[in-house]
């Protein structure tokens, strides 16, 4: 019942930008924490950016200052905002829905590749 569905994946050039979206059913969005994670060729996935139900967000240290994690509770969607990317940011990108001390959902992922 619960679906969450990644979008705006895409080959962009070194230096370019790319805006993702997640879109979320089945659950009570704005009661969710949301996050980004992603999973580079051959790597664990890792978390990249999280935004908490009210709004206030983190990143790991490798994005910070390029990529931004905004929440629009009444389209039920999360979007990451990525500004200045390099190949080191290949990986498939996955949105995730929890809630402290529940379960977390997952998307199926998008697929961003930055050429050099």
């Amino acid at each position: 019942q619960v679906r969450l569905v990644e979008s705006g994946g895409q080959l962009v050039q070194s230096g370019g930008s790319l805006r993702l979206s997640c879109v979320a059913s089945g659950l009570t969005f704005s009661t969710y924490d949301m996050s980004w994670y992603r999973r580079p060729p051959g790597k664990q996935r890792e978390l990249v950016a999280f935004i908490i139900s009210s709004g206030n967000t983190n990143y790991a240290d490798s994005v910070k200052g390029r990529f931004t994690i905004s929440r629009d509770n009444a389209k039920n969607t999360v979007s990451l905002q990525m500004n200045s990317l390099q190949p080191a940011d290949t990986a498939v990108y996955y949105c995730n829905a929890g809630r402290s001390f529940g379960r977390t959902w997952w998307g199926q992922g998008t697929q961003v590749t930055v050429s050099s």
